[in-house]
């Protein structure tokens, strides 16, 4: 008997410890502050977490927030993450006030944070205001940089890159930002690599504002300036565990200048120096589930996250060969950019066109939504009573785990008998089918009279009617050389593309030339030409261009290693001017040495 209750005394220990390895707690920089002082609030939790709810944050302004961090530890192989949830309140009003419990869903358990008592007092508002200003300030915040020397830059300044899922069903959309912290001066800064996103179809969020939107955040007790040097929306291509290759960035970093004597007055007065330091960030594993089989309806085609459908017609009422615009809406948040064409089933005697495809889509910090319309042209021939059937839509619902089928509703269209002439006939063009012709300007009327002219009178017999006789056929033969000519000539694809590039790339950089007082639009239009150059000459897709590849191509065409490496840096500093300014060199000087390298290239290959 003793020996099953220590069992059983064991066991409950075990769960007990098992369960307390999940914490969610909740701090404050402080439990007093005046009326116009910023207030730190953080929520935190050991663990992957999801559902997230705030509370009400009643008797305060919410100025800044939720500002949102991951992390990811390994210990003796075990991997750990934490996320935390921070905020900057501002009081509205004197008094004490309480901040009510957050919560979360971990693991399938709801957890929640202990209230927090704060008491506001009589104080200024410059803090606060000086605060909110800095929320939206261009620069860092000097009071968050270090003073003096710094010893450890790699404690002060690192690159995260921070993604709001590491394990997603595949076509479920993944929010990735790759981030910034220092808390040192910053001199200049420049990207070495990129990484690819092998395994996931992505798009960037666009940053309209070039210049570096920087913040203030608390990671570990220690507070940072933070900028997001890049978001991106990934969408799991395959199942798996897909890797995100690290970033790295080169920076200089300027601080203070050793002393040699080691007096605190000559290090006081000895200046700055610049440091060159290189940032990696590291490496982050997401894990891509499989779509679940159970419940798949044979109408999904690939759709993930949350959508809705509705269709519409545009008359049903009308006349036979008169046109009909049907249009099937999908709207929602998800991959809708990979969404697969629509296939309604229409009445036999209807002639149907491809559908046009819009595409109304944002692009941002919460995702992709938006929605994409299918319209479709179609023509009734024959009069009668005819039934558009419902359209059967389905997608899968990562939030629930389960599949969703929608239905449109039915249209019935009434075709009253149309004209006999054929001249209500609409026209339409279309890659698919020929162009709906009217048919009433085939056959024209015999033209009588009697206006004929002898033989030898007028035109009949000069010399223009043998010059232009003889003209059609030496036209004929002129022009059947010249299409062998050319089709000969265009069949070699590679080589038609390389012979044009210059061409395509000269256009790109008087675009660049014309935008040399704009340092955004300047270094698109330049980054846009060089790359399309590329492209085109080296026989690549744009997609598939990188720095590895745009090396090893131009070496195999022996060209020197200098111009390689100018070509390589040139674009690294398109790609740089994008999240930070770009320092000792002007805009012109990066037009000519783009030019310069372009000729270089067209002589050499």
């Amino acid at each position: 008997m003793k020996i099953k209750l220590s069992i059983l005394t064991l066991l409950l220990c075990c769960s007990s410890l098992i369960f307390a390895q999940v914490k969610f707690t909740a701090s404050v920089n402080k439990t007093t502050i005046g009326t116009g002082e910023v207030l730190e609030v953080t929520f935190s939790i050991n663990a992957n977490g999801e559902r997230f709810a705030p509370p009400a944050f009643g008797g305060f302004q919410v100025v800044g927030g939720p500002n949102v961090s991951n992390s990811m530890s390994m210990i003796n192989g075990v991997t750990s993450s934490s996320i935390a949830y921070g905020y900057d309140l501002v009081p509205t009003r004197e008094g004490e006030f309480t901040i009510g419990p957050a919560t979360i869903i971990s693991g399938g358990r709801s957890y929640s944070t202990f209230p927090i008592k704060i008491k506001v007092v009589k104080g200024q508002g410059g803090q606060a205001n000086q605060q909110a200003q800095q929320q939206q300030s261009n620069g860092p915040d000097s009071r968050n940089i270090q003073k003096g020397r710094v010893s450890d830059i790699s404690k002060s300044l690192f690159l995260r890159a921070e993604v709001d899922k590491t394990t997603a069903y595949m076509g479920q959309q993944i929010m990735m930002n790759l981030r910034l912290y220092t808390r040192v001066n910053i001199a200049n800064g420049e990207p070495e690599k990129i990484p690819d996103l092998n395994g996931f179809y992505s798009q960037e969020i666009k940053n309209n504002n070039p210049n570096a939107q920087w913040r203030t955040e608390i990671l570990n007790g220690v507070r940072y300036n933070v900028t997001d040097i890049k978001q991106t929306v990934l969408f799991p291509e395959h199942e798996g565990d897909i890797t995100i290759e690290p970033s790295v960035m080169n920076f200089i970093v300027r601080q203070q200048a050793a002393s040699s004597s080691g007096d605190p007055f000559d290090a006081f007065f000895g200046g700055y120096e610049d440091v060159k330091y290189k940032v990696k960030s590291t490496p982050v594993v997401i894990h891509v589930k499989s779509l679940p089989l159970a419940g798949k309806p044979a109408e999904f085609t690939g759709a993930v996250g949350k959508f809705n459908i509705e269709a519409s017609l545009d008359k049903k009422d009308v006349k036979a060969n008169d046109a009909i615009n049907y249009t099937i809406k999908v709207s929602g948040a998800g991959n809708l950019k990979l969404l697969k064409p629509i296939s309604p089933t229409f009445p036999a005697d209807f002639e149907k066109y491809e559908p046009k495809i819009t595409d109304t889509i944002t692009i941002n910090a919460s995702g992709a939504s938006g929605s994409r319309k299918y319209t479709y042209l179609l023509i009734p021939r024959h009069q009668g009573d005819f039934t558009i059937d419902p359209v059967k839509f389905a997608y899968f619902n990562p939030a629930t785990g389960r599949y969703v089928t929608l239905t449109t509703q039915a249209f019935h269209i009434k075709v009253a008998k149309g004209s006999g002439d054929g001249s209500n006939v609409t026209a339409f063009s279309n890659a698919g089918k020929q162009d709906v012709k009217v048919l009433s300007n085939d056959i024209r009327y015999i033209k009588t009279g009697s206006e004929l002219n002898e033989v030898g009178s007028d035109f009949y017999g000069s010399g223009l009617y043998y010059f232009l006789l003889i003209l059609g056929p030496v036209g004929f033969v002129g022009a059947l050389v010249y299409g062998k000519w050319r089709d000969k000539n265009n069949a070699d694809v590679v080589g038609l593309k390389s012979r044009k590039a210059g061409k395509v790339a000269a256009k790109h950089l008087a675009s660049a030339k014309q935008q040399l007082n704009d340092k955004k639009a300047f270094y698109e239009n330049l980054f846009r030409g060089l790359y399309g150059y590329l492209s085109d000459k080296l026989n690549i897709p744009y997609a598939d261009l990188n720095r590895e590849k745009i090396a090893s191509e131009l070496k195999a065409r022996s060209l020197d290693e200098s111009l390689i490496n100018e070509m390589l840096d040139t674009l690294d500093l398109c790609e740089m001017a994008r999240y930070a300014p770009v320092s000792g060199i002007t805009e012109q000087q990066v037009f000519d040495k783009a030019q310069n390298m372009i000729n270089n290239i067209e002589n050499k290959i």
